[in-house]
């Protein structure tokens, strides 16, 4: 029972790091020209998006793009 209580401290601790990462995300010119037209073109759907680039999930797409056009667009 132990074991299982220091995986799941574990796995929290993964998830705590990879949420700072991912405010720090940086995308490549094409990858924001990308997103854009695909935005463009399939909306919200960033699991559709993340599919068109290698590497990439739809939660960082969606991060990247709600903090790029949030701020009253």
């Amino acid at each position: 029972m132990a074991d299982t209580a220091h995986s799941s401290d574990h796995a929290s601790a993964n998830s705590t790091e990879q949420s700072s990462k991912d405010s720090k995300v940086e995308f490549s010119e094409d990858e924001e020209t990308l997103i854009t037209r695909m935005y463009n073109l399939v909306g919200e759907r960033w699991s559709l998006i993340a599919g068109r680039i290698p590497g990439r999930t739809a939660e960082e797409i969606q991060n990247y793009w709600t903090s790029r056009h949030s701020s009253g667009d």
